[in-house]
């Protein structure tokens, strides 16, 4: 479904040229939840940015069904970690859902019934006439990933978007990805600096090396389909893995190869 192909990004200006990604290379299958953690200030945002066709990659290339990406692409959706700033506060709740469905020429009613069929999938059915922010935070992320899903993209894309709610508030937003995901069978890309939840969430996680950006490690997360915050949390198989990426991480942060510093945990799938 999600190609990237030795992409490369290299910003420049006032005498200053970062290499922010280098040469990164991977695939997301149709119907897949696929995490990518990494040290803070790896380049995770502007690799995302890449694949949504917000940013022209220096080199290389994204492909979305085939097909490259040289600009947003239809069957793709993005939730920023910021929700406050991609909601209008000027618009009731059914209005910011139902507005990126006007470019795709549906008839009233059957925008409507999407946004519906959002609202309700995220547990906010009641919320369609309220403010923006006359919600809590939770709330306001809950109402950008309804937009998402009315909007019936191939691929989501999600950038760190739990990293401003609570812990018990990004608990319930967690499960309310898996529980989408499997549901609708859309294909997800989720940017998170946060170990445990590139755990939790995903069926295979990305690990980044240190900027300038390449893939340290992918690994397959082996860990049930039904997950729970309690008890999955706290199973041997959850804390070996976690630990792995946590090791691959503080080795990318040293400056190590893969395969070097970080002992692989017992049990713990090869490299791929």
């Amino acid at each position: 479904m999600l190609d990237v192909r030795g992409l490369r990004k290299v910003y420049e200006g006032s005498g200053r040229r970062i290499e922010a990604v280098r040469d990164l290379t991977f695939s997301v299958g149709a119907g897949e939840l696929v995490c990518l953690v990494g040290p803070s200030g790896c380049g995770k945002t502007t690799l995302l940015k890449c694949v949504g066709g917000l940013l022209a990659p220096t080199g290389g290339e994204v492909a979305l069904g085939g097909r490259v990406v040289d600009g947003p692409p239809p069957g793709m959706a993005f939730v920023f970690q910021e929700y406050g700033r991609s909601l209008f506060p000027w618009l009731r709740v059914g209005a910011n859902v139902e507005l990126p469905l006007k470019q795709k020429g549906l008839s009233p009613a059957r925008r409507g019934e999407l946004v519906a069929d959002a609202l309700a999938s995220v547990g906010l059915a009641d919320a369609a006439g309220a403010y923006p922010w006359q919600l809590s935070g939770g709330m306001q992320q809950r109402v950008a990933i309804a937009r998402a899903l009315a909007y019936e993209p191939e691929v989501l894309l999600m950038d760190e978007p739990f990293a401003a709610v609570d812990a018990q508030t990004r608990a319930d937003l967690e499960d309310l990805v898996r529980r989408l995901w499997r549901q609708r069978g859309i294909t997800i890309l989720f940017v998170t600096h946060d170990i445990d939840e590139a755990v939790y969430l995903g069926e295979r996680v990305v690990v980044l090396s240190a900027s300038p950006t390449v893939v340290r490690e992918q690994l397959t997360v082996d860990l049930p389909a039904e997950r729970d915050q309690a008890r999955t949390r706290a199973a041997p198989r959850f804390t070996e893995l976690r630990t792995h990426v946590y090791e691959q991480i503080q080795a990318a942060k040293r400056g190590e190869a893969a395969g070097q510093g970080a002992a692989v945990t017992k049990g713990t799938p090869p490299l791929r």
